[in-house]
């Protein structure tokens, strides 16, 4: 949570695509995104590009799939995009020009 004064109490968060959702992913998180986007300025994504790396063995794993699919299930427990922003991570060039800048000084 980022705390700027006279700027509200902001959330960052994020899941990684690897696989379809279960009650595990609900009761660990999507419950308390739930509630989160009512009390702060909340921002929600799916971390394609973290996903990357995680089972790279698979070459058919169709990661794309999965992205749509959680971004549904986030909305089918409650996740409301007019109280809080969505994104995928691969689809905001500045993540990767950030990382650049970051790593490389």
């Amino acid at each position: 949570m980022i705390r700027r004064a006279g700027q509200p109490e902001r959330v960052l968060s994020g899941m990684r695509p690897t696989g379809r959702l279960h009650l595990g992913h609900y009761h660990g998180v999507l419950k308390n995104w739930v509630e989160l986007q009512h009390e702060y300025d909340c921002y929600f994504f799916v971390a394609d590009w973290h996903a990357l790396t995680t089972h790279y063995e698979d070459v058919n794993l169709n990661m794309g799939e999965y992205v749509w699919e959680m971004v549904i299930d986030w909305l089918a427990a409650g996740v409301d995009p007019a109280q809080t922003t969505l994104f995928i991570q691969s689809r905001i060039p500045e993540h990767a020009e950030l990382n650049l800048i970051l790593c490389c000084p």
